[in-house]
């Protein structure tokens, strides 16, 4: 299998005894600050950057896939001479240098908000992180969301370094063989030639970092990533230190066996938080983006107990009181799985470290009888592991929280799914990475240059109703046109692979149509995504894509995971579609989909298509990319949908029902795409003014761009996690941590006790004052006789928990209010509180105890009674 990464064609050799040397850039003086810009990836979204690097060498950009890093060790030293001769050339590349000197040294929303934490540090950890697709050490949206994050925490001024790992080879490069089945093609990633820097230890040597596994030791180099101003950390084992099982690490991204991936996320998770030691990092918050890094708790556990001489239980609750987790998905293959004789042979060293039986360490991943449906008794979950060990988690849209709070509700037996610890902070899109060139230009002439850095700031976005209806539509049309033209030079490409003559595929000249309503849908090809559920009905949508008055087509791209045979399936299907005589020249699909496909899709679509399941869609962000470059979004209500759609600013397929039956589903759902085509997509695009301009389109268009631009972007969603988990948990770290962890060793005393005597806590008795009815906006009067045993008012909190009740007990709308301690009656305690009539109707109240620890309520696993 070739794994070059320029050349297919080039022959090779091994030789093992061969020496190894880096050859470097060779730059004139005058161009040196091009290296200085090219090892930050601060130029990837910033397009004046963008447009130095292509002025250097066109061919060469395209070449190197557009790596600046790459192109100055290869370019020719006549073309570098020449350059350095060319006034313009050197005032363009000294305009850049200077944006980004101001860029790294400027003042930012977190030294101006939050400037009372400017010595706090925090660390964002993820098993992948897509910067830019010259760096192809990412799969898809988990890896997207991750470089946005860094970005805009770079722009923010987020005090972030990042943790991930450094594939050889990546995620697989994508290609279908004459029958349109997906092959997998793996490419080597010379990280020499990447905007990467080795790091060293004291010693000038390369830093090493050592992990000690059964029978093996693994021993990973560091990379350090400039993500402007923030630094991402990257290990690495495939270096000849290693042995070859051990060097196969880092090799592919998701790849391997169950024992690959339990090495790579220890080496993540446990290797990540040595790293952070060795550089002397020490950050107040640790986030763990997807469970994939949680090892990393039980690395912090080790750390406090053998650094520090802490216990165990003093430990636990400063490793919970630094750690926020975030879930991304519902789907049970996408929540990392491992058994637990995989889990206990890698671990047990470590678990009796941390003085845990074999039992114990097992229960802190192990599912809740509630949620075997998720696996099985024997299985030990990373997810689970997360959210016992964290003190915030939350899903990524309001939607996945309300589903992950269900999911996940046999944590916390006896709790109201309202109740459960896992919020939500909606996920979001890195503004300048993903906006068009043209879009960029309109939005600095109407919204101000502020919408670079304030693209959270609702008031910039109402401007773009000033951007004239012609302009708006020249602009959209160009992407249109950019998109259908990238679409038919791929297309050619991937048919001259396929082994097609120059003849045969030459259609592809021809295929799309620069002016017709052109719909994107591009994602992972997992089954709950339905990739061919527009294709449902052929006859109709046929004649849809056919019309000659009012023409529409369709470009599709998407990774099926290898081990996938359904996703795989579909994509088959798709491409025989695709050469349907009817469809051949309507229907595209694009091999390979990354991020540079990405930006060209959601850039030129006029309608982008989601239509997963409902509701296994966590967030998604595609919709958020194309919604900013003025297309149109169309889609379930699942995800991030739901809470971007008013009703006036794109279209939605089918409604929030839930089926039982996924025939029928996919049948309601596909004639509801079709009927919301044929009734009101088509005719709004296609209703032109005597201009040409279809008004009615760009009006929606501008009501996309206001209401969503200003929500749905990672700016927004990076000021949420600082202020809602970064902060707040890092300040009650750092309390836990003073006075050489006085606090933590009294949390975790009151905490044994609370769980020692909770057995012995109940509610004795309960009055109150009504007779039948109250009034509404009336309130009645409500006492509590409740025995506590050994512990003290202050260890619990007593609380009236009321709602609508129905016929069955159960309590909706619910309300809680917080009891007072009024008297102590013999071994009993009296609390009084009240209940206030808000609703009108059939209404109850019960009366419930939970623990509480310095005035704050604690939501622990089985530590509730109810009366």
């Amino acid at each position: 299998m070739n794994k070059d990464l320029f050349n297919e064609n080039q022959e090779t050799f091994v030789s093992p005894n061969a020496k190894a040397f880096v050859v470097v850039p060779n730059l004139p003086e005058i161009l040196s600050p091009l290296l200085a810009i090219a090892n930050n990836v601060w130029w990837c979204w910033n397009s004046d950057a963008v447009e130095l690097f292509r002025r250097l060498d066109r061919d060469l950009w395209e070449e190197t896939y557009h790596n600046p890093k790459a192109m100055l060790g290869m370019i020719k030293q006549e073309t570098l001479a020449a350059l350095s001769e060319d006034d313009s050339f050197v005032s363009h590349m000294e305009r850049v240098k200077g944006e980004l000197d101001k860029y790294m040294s400027m003042n930012t929303w977190y030294h101006d908000s939050c400037s009372d934490y400017a010595d706090m540090k925090f660390a964002y950890f993820s098993t992948e992180f897509a910067i830019h697709e010259s760096l192809p050490i990412y799969s898809g949206g988990l890896g997207i969301l991750s470089g946005d994050h860094l970005k805009s925490a770079s722009d923010m001024g987020l005090p972030l370094v990042g943790v991930g790992l450094l594939y050889r080879y990546g995620y697989f490069k994508q290609y279908l063989n004459s029958d349109g089945i997906q092959q997998e093609e793996y490419n080597e990633n010379h990280f020499e030639l990447m905007p990467l820097e080795l790091v060293k230890d004291k010693k000038n040597e390369p830093l090493i970092i050592t992990i000690d596994i059964p029978k093996e030791k693994i021993s990973a180099r560091v990379w350090k990533l400039q993500v402007g101003r923030v630094p991402l950390y990257l290990l690495d084992t495939d270096f000849s230190k290693n042995s070859k099982e051990v060097r196969e690490i880092t090799g592919e991204l998701y790849g391997g066996d169950r024992n690959m991936r339990i090495r790579q996320e220890i080496l993540l998770g446990v290797g990540g938080v040595k790293l952070l030691k060795a550089l002397n990092i020490d950050p107040g918050v640790i986030h763990i983006n997807e469970g994939h890094s949680a090892f990393l708790l039980l690395e912090k556990m080790r750390e406090y107990i053998e650094d520090e001489g802490l216990s165990q239980a003093e430990a636990f609750q400063l490793v919970q009181s630094g750690c926020v987790f975030t879930t991304h998905t519902p789907v049970p293959a996408g929540n990392e799985i491992f058994g637990a004789d995989l889990v206990t042979r890698y671990f047990e060293p470590m678990y009796k470290k941390l003085g845990f039986s074999a039992e114990q360490f097992l229960a802190l991943g192990s599912f809740p009888a509630k949620n075997l449906k998720m696996g099985n008794p024997s299985d030990f979950s990373m997810t689970i592991l997360a959210l016992k060990m964290t003190n915030k988690a939350n899903g990524v849209s309001r939607l996945h929280a309300t589903v992950a709070r269900e999911m996940w509700s046999g944590i916390w037996p006896g709790l109201p799914r309202k109740e459960i610890p896992i919020t939500h902070i909606t996920n979001g899109i890195h503004t300048n990475t993903w906006i068009s060139y043209e879009f960029a230009g309109l939005f600095d002439r109407y919204l101000g240059a502020a919408w670079k850095d304030e693209p959270a700031d609702h008031t910039i976005w109402q401007r773009v109703a000033h951007i004239p209806d012609a302009e708006l539509w020249r602009s959209h049309e160009r992407r249109r046109e950019r998109l259908v033209s990238f679409a038919r030079a791929r297309l050619k490409h991937q048919l001259k692979r396929r082994g097609l003559s120059e003849i045969m595929s030459s259609y592809a000249d021809e295929v799309l149509d620069p002016e017709a309503l052109t719909i994107g849908f591009a994602r992972r090809f997992a089954s709950y995504k339905r990739g061919n559920l527009i294709f449902k009905d052929l006859e109709r949508i046929k004649k849809i894509i056919t019309s000659k008055e009012h023409p529409v087509q369709i470009i599709i791209a998407g990774k099926a995971h290898p081990q996938d045979g359904v996703g795989k399936e579909i994509i088959k299907q798709i491409v025989s579609l695709a050469n349907d005589p009817e469809l051949k020249y309507k229907v595209v699909f694009l091999e390979d989909y990354d991020m540079n496909v990405a930006h060209y899709l959601v850039q030129g679509a006029d309608i982008w298509l989601n239509n997963p399941l409902r509701p296994e869609e966590a967030s998604g962000t595609s919709g958020m990319k194309a919604a900013v470059n003025g297309a149109l979004n169309f889609s379930v209500l699942d995800g991030w949908w739901c809470e971007g759609y008013n009703g006036d600013n794109g279209w939605t397929i089918g409604s929030i029902d839930e089926y039982s039956d996924r025939e029928y589903q996919d049948e309601v759902e596909s004639k509801a795409i079709y009927d919301t085509l044929e009734k009101e997509i088509v005719p709004l695009f296609y209703a032109r003014g005597i201009d040409g301009i279809p008004r009615g389109w760009t009006k929606k268009m501008k009501m996309s761009m206001q209401t969503l631009g200003p929500v749905f972007n990672t700016n927004r969603m990076i000021e949420e996690y600082a202020k809602k988990f970064y902060i707040t948990s890092a300040l009650s770290h750092e309390k836990l941590k003073k006075n050489k962890f006085e606090a933590a060793k009294k949390k975790a005393q009151w905490l044994i006790n609370v769980r020692n005597n909770w057995k012995d806590v109940h509610v004795v008795k309960v009055e109150d004052n009504i007779n039948g009815e109250i009034s509404v906006f009336g309130d009645m009067s409500v006492t509590a006789r409740v025995y506590i045993g050994s512990l003290n008012p202050e260890d619990v909190s007593v609380q009236i928990f009321s709602g609508f009740i129905n016929s069955k007990q159960v309590v909706s709308s619910q309300e809680t209010y917080e009891m007072r301690l009024v008297s102590k009656e013999g071994n009993d305690f009296i609390f009084e509180g009240k209940v206030f009539a808000d609703k009108v109707g059939r209404c109850g109240y019960t009366v419930r105890i939970l623990p509480q620890c310095g005035g704050e309520v604690q939501y622990i696993s089985e530590l509730i009674k109810w009366q």
